[in-house]
């Protein structure tokens, strides 16, 4: 754990559920997820016996700005052999950066706006369209995630960048 430096954000990363995930050992999987966010890793605990887990979980990582490509890949817990992959999926945090600097334009410090919409592509793996929203301090995307190289699964993750001047210095940042 590092504390948040001078002029950082922080990137919160909610990994909340996952949904029809693959079956990986005779009827069901012990799924987790690993997180890479920049040169960072971490991940979630296992849920056993559960291919509609919920995790609730929420990671922290200091930033100067909320650039570059979240990864997010599910695996199955095997206790006697590798662990099996259950699938992949990213979402690329520009959409976050330049409703950041729509946000700082417009000089929002107080209520509820979307900022931006954000539609399935090549540069995510988003299921449906999402919006980026401004709230309580937070610029946020909500968003509901293919997983790939597998043949089900579904991830739902939340992101939240809050700016460097709104960021508490004093809280701590996970990886």
């Amino acid at each position: 754990m590092e504390e948040a430096g001078r002029g950082c954000g922080l990137l919160k990363v909610v990994v909340t559920h996952g949904r029809n995930l693959a079956v990986r050992d005779f009827t069901s999987s012990d799924p987790y997820v690993i997180v890479h966010v920049a040169d960072k890793t971490t991940k979630t605990k296992v849920i056993n016996s559960c291919l509609n887990p919920v995790w609730n979980e929420e990671m922290t990582f200091s930033m100067k700005e909320p650039v570059g490509i979240i990864k997010f890949e599910v695996f199955d817990w095997d206790r006697f052999k590798y662990d099996d992959k259950m699938g992949q999926a990213f979402l690329d945090l520009q959409p976050v950066a330049a409703a950041t600097k729509l946000r700082r334009a417009l000089r929002l410090t107080a209520g509820e706006t979307n900022l931006r919409k954000v539609n399935p592509d090549a540069d995510n793996c988003l299921l449906s369209d999402s919006f980026v929203t401004y709230a309580n301090g937070e610029v946020a995307i909500d968003a509901r995630l293919r997983l790939r190289e597998v043949e089900s699964g579904e991830l739902f993750v939340t992101i939240k960048w809050i700016e460097p001047d709104s960021a508490n210095t004093g809280k701590q940042a996970d990886h």
